[in-house]
């Protein structure tokens, strides 16, 4: 099967849940998907980046050895809304490697801390940095400071202030 011709396909929420199925826990399919995501043109990059998200939420250890070039991606001037948006997502729920921590922190705090960012950049930002918080307690009086500081200067939507919110609750435990 050519995993670009299928995701260009029309009906892209039938035919990516079918990929996504396709794909389930095959490293290699799951390879191909990722080379998509990581390398290709917008179109294709935002459908892969929805069926990663929908494979990597059943099964966290996929998405292990593609870790550092996803950081890296979406740290890149440039990239796509697609990129940073389902890498933080997919962020969100997996166990960053240690020596990645620096990497990720130092990312979502400039996506959080830039109010021209995607609200879901910079909400899922939020809960990856709650998440580091655990290891790196240091970062907590940061994280609240950036949170408050958006929510006193910026007009923020719902989701934001939601988000922010059960963020500065779970900083405070």
């Amino acid at each position: 099967m050519n995993l670009r011709v299928e995701i260009l396909k029309n009906h892209p929420g039938q035919q990516s849940e079918w990929i996504a199925g396709w794909i389930d826990n095959n490293a290699e399919r799951f390879a191909q998907l990722m080379e998509l995501f990581l390398n290709d043109e917008y179109r294709v990059v935002q459908r892969a980046a929805w069926i990663m998200n929908v494979v990597v939420e059943k099964n966290h250890e996929i998405i292990q050895p593609y870790i550092q070039a996803m950081i890296q991606r979406m740290a890149e001037t440039g990239a796509q809304v697609a990129v940073k948006r389902n890498v933080v997502r997919v962020l969100q729920f997996i166990n960053v490697p240690e020596r990645l921590h620096g990497e990720v922190m130092n990312n979502c705090f400039i996506f959080l801390a830039n109010p021209k960012e995607t609200i879901a950049v910079r909400a899922f930002s939020m809960t990856v940095l709650e998440k580091l918080s655990r290891h790196y307690p240091d970062i907590k009086q940061e994280l609240k400071a950036v949170i408050e500081d958006a929510l006193e200067n910026e007009e923020c939507s719902a989701g934001f202030i939601n988000r922010a919110q059960k963020t500065l609750k779970a900083l405070t435990k």
